[in-house]
């Protein structure tokens, strides 16, 4: 077992936090006054209607749309960096061709090792590939090729991608829009598991606003800016949801849905933010 693979536990102290944050397409805003933060060990659900800009807040996130503001990391004992973080990425759509003979650990030798793949695959990069699938149930696939395996698996498979090495923050757009509702379920248990044995901010996409209620710590309703954000109750009974949506929940319908975690704040996350009152 290697250091990565130990259980680590969360401090809840460090921080990502985002600082006005806001993106242009072609010359339209998409994203306007983003301002929030995401703790250590904490899964974040970011919900919203179609054309939200959910999926543009991360790509920008790692670097493939242009922003303005900023991205911040706030270690443990309030200190605070710009530096690039170490982020885990699993986008909507991976194009991907079936018919190729790749297999799943080509896929890891590709993001991970310099080598062409003809050269043939480092021992080190097949320890590691197999270390990350071992994370997310995925073992058995190291040597499928991609044609062979199903959608659930692949997005295993990419879960344990984004994992290697282990991120600071773990951006997951939509994850498990292709599952069933049994695949869906064991996606979001793997997720909710690795928040805290891994000690990772978590920000997940979803439509599926009643099962990412039971798994999420908190839950941010988004159109083009932030318009509620909370426990996953709160935020689901709130007016806002039936004005994005077009419905609503009763209470009745979300009584099993977690709570708030206990509150995760330290000095830096009660600072005033640029441009902010």
């Amino acid at each position: 077992m290697t250091t990565d693979s130990l259980p680590i536990r969360s401090c809840g102290e460090c921080c990502t936090r985002l600082v006005d944050f806001g993106v242009m397409l072609q010359g339209r805003p998409v994203l306007e006054h983003i301002n929030l933060h995401m703790h250590c060990g904490e899964l974040t659900s970011l919900i919203g209607p179609n054309g939200a800009g959910k999926t543009s807040l991360l790509r920008a996130m790692v670097g493939e749309l242009s922003h303005t503001g900023t991205l911040r990391f706030i270690h443990h004992g309030n200190i605070e960096t710009t530096k690039p973080l170490r982020i885990g990425y699993v986008p909507q759509k991976l194009e991907l061709d079936r018919t190729s003979p790749t297999t799943v650990l080509d896929l890891f030798a590709g993001a991970l090792s310099r080598w062409p793949l003809w050269v043939g695959t480092r021992k080190a990069v097949r320890v590691e590939a197999l270390s990350k699938l071992e994370l997310v149930g995925g073992e058995s696939l190291l040597d499928r090729r991609l044609s062979e395996i199903s959608v659930g698996q692949l997005q295993r498979v990419l879960l344990a991608l984004a994992l290697a090495p282990i991120p600071e923050l773990l951006l997951l757009d939509e994850p498990v829009a292709a599952l069933d509702q049994g695949g869906m379920e064991r996606f979001y248990q793997t997720v909710s598991r690795m928040r805290t044995e891994y000690d990772l901010s978590i920000l997940l996409v979803s439509h599926d606003l009643t099962s990412a209620a039971q798994f999420a710590d908190r839950m941010i309703l988004l159109n083009r800016t932030i318009l509620c954000d909370g426990a996953p109750r709160e935020v689901l009974l709130s007016p806002l949801i039936r004005q994005a949506f077009g419905f609503g929940f009763t209470a009745q319908e979300i009584a099993g849905r977690r709570p708030a975690l206990k509150d995760l704040e330290h000095e830096q996350c009660a600072l005033p933010m640029e441009g902010i009152p």
